[in-house]
């Protein structure tokens, strides 16, 4: 199984990743390993969907990244402004 996640920071900073272990890669955010993540504290995933391929999920990342990925995220994830 594979994993597109959409994570949040207690300072309100936004990411969205893919992946095939959502729980060791969200301890990776927290500890501060990933790079792009190491500015944020306290991540906590607020949306996740799973796909049997890394193709589609790495697909499925990207779109969330596009301008209509991020507007269809405005709209359906709640936390995403909280």
């Amino acid at each position: 199984m594979f994993y597109v996640y959409l994570i949040k920071s207690s300072e309100g900073f936004h990411y969205t990743g893919q992946t095939e272990n959502i729980q060791k890669r969200l301890s990776e955010h927290n500890a501060g390993i990933s790079h792009v993540t190491k500015h944020g504290s306290n991540w906590k995933v607020i949306h996740l969907e799973i796909f049997s391929s890394r193709k589609e999920a790495m697909q499925r990342e990207k779109w969330f990244k596009s301008g209509v990925g991020r507007e269809w995220i405005k709209n359906n994830v709640t936390e995403w402004d909280k």
